[in-house]
C-alpha cells in the first residue's frame, strides 16, 4: 500500500511530530510511506511556546527523500499546490493526526483535491474531536473536515463518544489506545539519571523521593493544584517535585505560588521544552509521574511513563483512567482536589507502591505496542463498506 502521512515531523518538535515519526517507522515495514510535513505549523504570533522547532537531533529521523517539508497551515494556495504534489504520488491512503480545528480548512482542502477522481482514502487518527480549550467555529470546522474522511481511529472512549456525535454517516472507526513512546532510549539507573540532571541543570536532589510533572504547562493540566498539594505532602514526606516542561500559560502565577508557599527548596522548575535525547533522564530519575489534569482525552505522557515502568498518579478525566489501572499501575483521584493529590502521594510512599506498580506496568504495557496499532489500521482500512 502507498501511504502519505500529513502532519508535523522533524524539524518541527513536540509529541505529535514524535508520534508521526514512530508511525512512519512502523508503517514503512510493510508499505511505501512518505510524509508531507509542515514548513509552517502556526503563525508565530499564535504559538504560545518559545520555538516550533527542535533544538537537537530527533530520536528517530525520517530520511529527506521521505520527508517532504511542504504544508503551510495558513496559506490556501499552498494547500492546493501541496494537494497536487500528493496526487502525483497516487497514494492509496492519507493519514492525518487530528487534534484541533485550526487545521481543519487546510486538511479539508488537501484531502478534497487529492481524493477527487481518485481512489485515495483518508484516515484521521483523532487525539481530540473537540479540543480542551474550545473556540467559536470548532464544531463547524470539524464537521467540514470530517466530510472528507473515510475512516477514524480514536484512542480513548472519551474521544469515541465525541466522534459518534459527529459521525452521522457511520463511517468505519476503531478504538485503538495510544501506543508507547519508545524512541527516547532505554531506562537509566535512577541515581545516574538524577546525577545527570544535577550536573546539567544546576539542581540538587537532597531527597530520595522525587515525583515528576512533565510536558507543556497549560491551565487544564492542573499543575497549580499539584503545587498547592506540596505543602501537605511535605508534612510527612521529604519529596522533591520536578517540573520539566515549557509554559504555554503565563508562568508568573506558578512562580508566585511557589514563592508564596515557600516551596523554592522543594520544587525544581525547569521551564523549557525537553529535547528527545533528554527525556529518558527525567523519567528514569523519578519515582512516579503526576498528571493532575482537570480535562483530558488521553495523554501521550502516560505512554512515556509506561515505557520506563513508572507508576502514574492521575485524575479521573477523559481517557486517563482507561490507561491507568487503579491500584495496579497507579492511583486515580478526583480532578481539582488538592487533598486528593496530597493523599495519593502520601499513600504512594507510605505503602511503598513503586515496586508493585512498576512490576504490573511491565505486563500491562505489552498491549500498547505499535505492531498492534498498525494492525488495527490495516484491519480498518480493508473495510470495504467505506
Amino acid at each position: 500500500m502507498k501511504i502519505v502521512l500529513i502532519g508535523t515531523a522533524y524539524p518541527m518538535r513536540g509529541g505529535i511530530a514524535q508520534y508521526n515519526s514512530i508511525l512512519f517507522k512502523y508503517l514503512s515495514e510493510k508499505n511505501d510511506v512518505k510524509i508531507f510535513s509542515f514548513k509552517r505549523q502556526y503563525p508565530e504570533f499564535l504559538f504560545p511556546g518559545k520555538t516550533q522547532y527542535e533544538t537537537g537531533e530527533p530520536a528517530f529521523k525520517i530520511s529527506k527523500d521521505k520527508n517532504v517539508i511542504s504544508v503551510d497551515s495558513i496559506n490556501p494556495f499552498n494547500w492546493f499546490f501541496t494537494a497536487m504534489k500528493i496526487r502525483k504520488e497516487k497514494p492509496d491512503l492519507l493519514i492525518y493526526k487530528y487534534w484541533i480545528p485550526f487545521f481543519a480548512l487546510c486538511f479539508f482542502t488537501i484531502s478534497f483535491w487529492v481524493k477527487i477522481f481518485s481512489k485515495t482514502k483518508v484516515l484521521f487518527i483523532c487525539d481530540n474531536v473537540i479540543p480542551h480549550e474550545k473556540r467559536i467555529g470548532d464544531k463547524l470546522f470539524t464537521k467540514l473536515v470530517f466530510s472528507t474522511v473515510s475512516y477514524f481511529i480514536v484512542q480513548s472512549k472519551t474521544v469515541e463518544k465525541d466522534l459518534i456525535k459527529f459521525n452521522k454517516k457511520n463511517k468505519p472507526y476503531k478504538l485503538s489506545p495510544h501506543p508507547l513512546y519508545n524512541i527516547f532510549g532505554e531506562k537509566i539507573e535512577k541515581t545516574k539519571a538524577r546525577k545527570y540532571i544535577e550536573e546539567n541543570y544546576n539542581v540538587k536532589f537532597d531527597t530520595e523521593k522525587v515525583i515528576l510533572f512533565f510536558g507543556y504547562i497549560r491551565k487544564y493540566k492542573g499543575l497549580m493544584y499539584l503545587i498547592e498539594a506540596m505543602t501537605e505532602i511535605l508534612m510527612s514526606n521529604n519529596v522533591k517535585l520536578l517540573i520539566a516542561g515549557e509554559f504555554y500559560d503565563d508562568e508568573k502565577p506558578y512562580k508566585e505560588k511557589i514563592k508564596e508557599l515557600k516551596l523554592e527548596n522543594n520544587i525544581v522548575l525547569l521551564s523549557d521544552f525537553m529535547p528527545d535525547e533528554k527525556v529518558r533522564y527525567f523519567f528514569s530519575a523519578c519515582d512516579c509521574l503526576a498528571l493532575p489534569y482537570t480535562d483530558a482525552t488521553q495523554s501521550g505522557i502516560v505512554q512515556i511513563a509506561y515505557y520506563y515502568d513508572k507508576p502514574v498518579i492521575v485524575t479521573d478525566v477523559g481517557g486517563l483512567s482507561e490507561v491507568v489501572i487503579s491500584e495496579k499501575t497507579g492511583i486515580i483521584i478526583n480532578p481539582g482536589n488538592v487533598n486528593d493529590i496530597a493523599n495519593a502521594v502520601k499513600r504512594f510512599y507510605g505503602e511503598n507502591l513503586e515496586e508493585k506498580f512498576s512490576e504490573n506496568i511491565k505486563t500491562e504495557k505489552l498491549k500498547y505496542s505499535w505492531e498492534a496499532f498498525t494492525e488495527n489500521i490495516y484491519e480498518l482500512t480493508e473495510n470495504k463498506s467505506s
